[in-house]
């Protein structure tokens, strides 16, 4: 528990965000679980209780500086894997209706086990593909923002994310001190796909050395039909290189 009262230090210093008993119940048990299915699947490299706290559960809940205020009516979230940011959003902002995406079967089946242990409603789990959910017209422009941390450079991930963003909504990408030249990187692919930059919100978390940012992307226009592109071909050939 001494970790989790250090979050909750942490989340008020640096996040300005007062974490309930409650939700600080649900992040111990979120982490003993993860620690737990550590062992068997080797979901993320990430097993130190300290690091868990710092680069999974703060990271994550730093996205609230540019989510709080906005609709969050849907959210999905690329690349999860075992449930970062989306899931400890979720325990904020219990109202959202969150889709966790991720293409490794485990890692899906860990956040089935997660969520039912955590007792909550309102999330789907998706074991699949961006490019494939970006074509489909369940998911098509229908989430008010679509988030992912650094799972590709950030022309890549636009391809992921802004398909499936409605207008008005916005594209959330979490990334290092690389985000300058990734944002100069990107800007054709942003503009292509109906996005532009809205800000990119510097935050300083606790145990992680590099500056990391918060880069909200608004969408603007339609995406052209025919993006994403067929799967791989993003990552292989991204916009503007």
């Amino acid at each position: 528990m001494e970790e989790m009262n250090q979050l909750r230090q942490e989340a008020e210093q640096v996040l300005d965000l007062t974490l309930t008993d409650e939700q600080l119940k649900a992040f111990t048990l979120y982490a003993r679980e993860l620690a737990v299915w550590n062992e068997r699947f080797n979901l993320t490299a990430i097993r130190e209780p300290t690091e868990v706290r710092q680069k999974h559960f703060l990271d994550s809940l730093s996205c609230v500086l540019a989510l709080q205020g906005t609709p969050l009516g849907q959210v999905v979230d690329i690349g999860t894997g075992a449930g970062f940011p989306g899931l400890p959003l979720k325990l904020l902002f219990p109202e959202m209706k969150l889709t966790l995406v991720e293409s490794v079967e485990k890692k899906t089946r860990f956040l089935s086990h997660i969520i039912g242990k955590l007792k909550l409603d309102r999330v789907e789990i998706v074991t699949g593909r961006a490019e494939r959910m970006g074509q489909d017209p369940v998911h098509r422009e229908k989430y008010d923002w679509a988030l992912a941390r650094a799972v590709a450079g950030l022309p890549v991930l636009v391809e992921y994310l802004l398909p499936l963003v409605k207008l008005g909504g916005r594209a959330l990408v979490q990334k290092g001190e690389s985000a300058v030249k990734e944002l100069e990187e990107a800007g054709q692919a942003i503009e292509v796909l109906g996005g532009r930059l809205d800000r990119s919100i510097p935050v300083e978390i606790p145990g992680i050395e590099e500056q990391r940012h918060l880069v909200v992307i608004e969408k603007v226009a339609p995406t052209p039909q025919k993006y994403p592109r067929r799967e791989g071909i993003p990552a292989k050939r991204p916009i503007g290189k």
